[in-house]
């Protein structure tokens, strides 16, 4: 049974990634869960657009923001682009990118960023992706972050 569902996920899946699609995805509070030596453990926020400008390559520009538990409404700030390279036509992704974070307004650090995931497709263009990242810090070592986080994506087609 679970093999005929992952094969029927494979081919539903099989036109999503083609060129001329758009993305929108977030990641919600509580489901962006990293740690890093500075912070510590950390919730947050994070939207996305995104464009295939071919087969199977998104290009993505990105927003978030995270909340160490301070004083602060949101001690780090960032955005970015990216792109991600899908592996095969049933979701499996490689990610990378570039971040600019502004933190508390006592720094800023420019963070290269990889990450593996996977878009499960609950329907013809909404998913749910599950990812693992880690973005380097060009500031301090403890800055660097590994991460795990869960977000929704919708895929949108023109037709």
């Amino acid at each position: 049974m679970l093999l005929v569902a992952a094969m029927v996920v494979s081919l539903c899946a099989s036109a999503q990634f083609q060129e001329g699609k758009g993305y929108l995805g977030a990641s919600l509070t509580g489901l962006d869960l990293h740690y890093n030596g500075q912070d510590g453990f950390n919730v947050g926020i994070e939207g996305k657009a995104g464009y295939f400008p071919w087969d199977n390559i998104m290009v993505l520009a990105s927003f978030d923001a995270v909340h160490d538990g301070s004083k602060t409404v949101a001690d780090h700030i960032t955005v970015g682009v990216g792109g991600r390279y899908y592996i095969t036509q049933n979701g499996l992704y490689l990610g990378a990118g570039v971040k600019l974070l502004h933190a508390n307004h006592s720094y800023n650090d420019l963070m290269p960023g990889a990450e593996v995931g996977y878009a499960f497709f609950i329907n013809r263009s909404v998913t749910i992706e599950p990812a693992l990242y880690y973005d380097q810090s060009f500031k301090k070592s403890d800055y660097s972050t590994v991460g795990l986080k869960v977000g929704l994506g919708i895929y949108l087609f023109d037709d």
